[in-house]
């Protein structure tokens, strides 16, 4: 027999080990957000999940995949990976609570060129802290080392997610009315969209990521853009089961503007009063920097309001009250009314968003 040393999987560029070591730094992490209906722990081909066990009866699932977009270039320039996980998770989960489903059982899919199992591990804790802020389990997921896909350092997330909802609670928008009052939920800064256009305007101010946030200065540029996107879940779930909450809006790319008439009836649209609600620093800025007038911030942007929940009048106090007990900050914004239109959502008071 030959003595000549054969090609390894290593030498491709794939280490094994190191995948080997990640999977056992994360079974804690994973193991801190189990919740009834888990059936078993990481490390099999597939994960089982008892909905009996959960607590349903006759459910209906709902299911939702995202990603993180390119927020993650800002995470990786700034060698800061413990805070992209949550936006992960908060990009799914926000999408099922808005069906009015509770998120139950989550999967992630972690790619990169070469696997650093010190930024694995960050990025699976913060997946980890987003699943127990949902009230969702960690059951599994991928890790894959591809090298020639991606460059030095990049990697890209992809998260999946199944909530459940019991038959005939299921929220479609269809019991949305004229009349019915809009409450605006606080978002927690850009959370994770926009971040193409907002790069453009750092590399267009010359801005170090390491350096001062213009709009923050106590933190740096990428500490202050990397803020995770907020988790409705929980406050959101305890509006809903009060009664008197029609649809939800969760405000991502496409703004309020694009959003809010997903989830209407046709013949109706909404009057927003966007000064009744403070444009947070941070959008500020990017108008001032980038030249970018205030109807495109609201198309492109939350804008400071993450999740919309339209409600019946007579119960928007009461549900005020729940959502600001579950540490919401809620600003009734607008009203539904009748229109046939191209534009469904006007926006009155933009210009007290001073660039």
């Amino acid at each position: 027999m030959s003595d000549q040393k054969g090609l390894t999987y290593k030498d491709a560029g794939v280490d094994i080990d190191a995948g080997n070591n990640l999977v056992d730094e994360i079974k804690p992490l994973a193991k801190a957000t189990k919740r009834p209906g888990v059936m078993d722990g990481l490390g099999g081909f597939g994960a089982f999940f008892d909905l009996r066990a959960a607590g349903y009866q006759d459910p209906i699932l709902v299911s939702g995949t995202d990603g993180v977009g390119t927020k993650l270039k800002v995470a990786i320039l700034a060698n800061k990976h413990d805070t992209v996980g949550i936006d992960l998770v908060a990009m799914c989960v926000n999408d099922l609570v808005v069906q009015g489903a509770e998120p139950l059982l989550f999967l992630d899919y972690y790619a990169t060129g070469k696997l650093d199992v010190a930024a694995g591990r960050d990025i699976i804790k913060g997946i980890a802290e987003g699943c127990v802020q949902a009230g969702s389990a960690l059951i599994g997921g991928e890790t894959a080392e591809m090298p020639g896909m991606y460059s030095e350092g990049d990697y890209d997330l992809a998260g999946f997610c199944v909530g459940a909802v019991e038959r005939g609670n299921e929220l479609t928008g269809s019991g949305v009315t004229a009349g019915n009052v809009i409450l605006g939920l606080a978002s927690n800064g850009l959370h994770s969209n926009g971040f193409s256009l907002v790069r453009r305007v750092v590399e267009a101010s010359n801005l170090a990521y390491d350096a001062p946030a213009p709009f923050d200065p106590s933190r740096s540029l990428a500490e202050a853009l990397l803020d995770p996107t907020k988790i409705y879940v929980k406050s959101t779930l305890a509006a809903i089961k009060a009664g008197g909450v029609n649809a939800l809006a969760h405000i991502t790319g496409g703004g309020l503007v694009e959003n809010i008439p997903r989830v209407l009836p046709e013949g109706l649209g909404v009057d927003i009063d966007a000064s009744t609600w403070k444009l947070p620093a941070v959008f500020s800025w990017l108008g001032k920097a980038g030249g970018i007038a205030n109807l495109e911030l609201a198309r492109t942007f939350n804008c400071g309001i993450g999740m919309v929940v339209i409600v019946d009048a007579d119960k928007a106090a009461a549900l005020t009250k729940i959502l600001e007990d579950g540490d919401e900050t809620v600003s009734t914004i607008g009203h539904v009314v009748e229109r046939n239109a191209a534009e469904l959502v006007e926006i009155a008071g933009i210009e007290t968003w001073q660039n």
